[in-house]
């Protein structure tokens, strides 16, 4: 079996309103928040399909997660990858991997968009050689240690009335039991919200506060001082992502776990962060690594004995997929985020794909990830004809 085709998908799936509220509108579809420090928005859900095709016939799907600039991802897909991955083999594919990284990183391309591409070519690559083989992606990996697989939920944090309400909801009507809160106000309104969450939650809920980045190190220690009888299961993001030695300060200085690690795509980046001590929670995110990369980091991890819990955020539902799937071959595994107002938007390119029951996801065990990709509805939401 050889790779015949490889193409490329950037796709817009578009609200007509956005949940987020930041300052500073930058233009008509994406919104850069007053705080200097958070990262832009797309208001839509954006993100960069990947489909492969053996010259079998065999059709694999993956994503480059890509939730803005979903276009770049494209070309570098199609203009940069295709080229190279026509007439190789997928059965060699850690080796054919390597040689994508290596054509780009004496250029200094070893992160960022080039290696998203290669995570959507390489979840793609999975799913077609769990189809080709009739087992699922888990199987492949030789994965096993979880199922199902537990999830928390995401909660953005704006105020405590309606995170309170948020989470009531969440934990009654549909199961949830661990809860993260995305919140970059002040302290005071951090605290209450975060009180709020955990009275909604309850005593035995899992409570996880996300701050993507927006403290400095003793902000964050003071902060995680006030936050103390809401009995943090983490403390994610605390300080910039470029900081291994602040990460490491606040985690050696607070009870509470810290969890961090999304932006990191390989074992390289990964290195210095583990090297550090500078998380006790790794956050490796799938559609920016891909699988086989996922399963190096997840090593590096094992080895020093850390938690993981692989980030998803504004991944597609391939992500989401090839998620589940990553987190059955992970000895330390935690729990998976899960974006639960959003995932039946991610699934609209598809016309079946894995759906949580209270609170968790069960293991797919047909071949591949598991999604049906329909390439009409793919087609419809795909740039330009969206």
């Amino acid at each position: 079996m050889l790779i015949r085709d490889v193409q490329a998908y950037a796709i817009r799936i578009r609200s007509t309103s956005s949940p987020l509220r930041f300052a500073g509108v930058l233009a008509e579809d994406y919104r850069l928040p007053g705080n200097s420090r958070r990262s832009i928005y797309s208001r839509h859900h954006e993100t960069c399909i990947v489909r492969i095709e053996s010259d079998d016939g065999l059709v694999g799907w993956g994503e480059g997660q890509s939730p803005v600039g979903a276009r770049v991802t494209e070309a570098i897909v199609q203009d940069i990858c295709r080229p190279m991955l026509q007439g190789t083999s997928p059965h060699e594919w850690e080796a054919v991997w390597y040689r994508l990284y290596s054509a780009m990183r004496e250029r200094g391309h070893v992160t960022g968009f080039f290696v998203d591409a290669l995570a959507g070519i390489d979840i793609a690559v999975h799913d077609l050689l769990g189809k080709a083989l009739q087992l699922p992606v888990w199987k492949l990996l030789r994965g096993g240690f979880t199922q199902p697989v537990p999830v928390y939920v995401g909660v953005s944090g704006q105020d405590a009335a309606t995170v309170e309400k948020q989470v009531r909801s969440l934990k009654e009507d549909w199961g949830y039991t661990a809860f993260k809160v995305h919140a970059t106000q002040g302290d005071d309104a951090i605290v209450s919200v975060m009180e709020a969450a955990r009275q909604a939650a309850g005593p035995q809920a899992r409570l996880m506060l996300d701050l993507h980045g927006t403290r400095d190190v003793q902000g964050a220690i003071r902060l995680s001082e006030r936050l103390a009888d809401t009995e943090l299961y983490w403390l994610e993001a605390p300080c910039l992502a470029e900081d291994g030695r602040g990460h490491a300060e606040i985690r050696a200085r607070i009870p509470t776990r810290v969890a961090t690690g999304e932006w990191l795509r390989t074992v390289w980046d990964w290195k210095p962060f583990i090297g550090q001590r500078a998380c006790d929670v790794a956050m490796p995110d799938v559609a920016r690594t891909g699988l086989a990369e996922g399963k190096r980091i997840a090593a590096l991890c094992d080895a020093e004995s850390l938690e993981i819990s692989p980030h998803v955020g504004g991944g597609g539902i391939l992500a989401v997929a090839a998620t589940i799937h990553y987190a059955a071959c992970l000895p330390h595994f935690t729990m998976m985020e899960h974006s639960h107002a959003a995932h039946h938007t991610k699934g609209r390119i598809a016309a079946d794909y894995p759906e949580p029951d209270q609170g968790v996801f069960p293991l797919p065990d047909g071949p591949g990830l598991g999604v049906d990709i329909d390439e009409d509805r793919l087609s419809h939401y795909s740039w330009p004809g969206n």
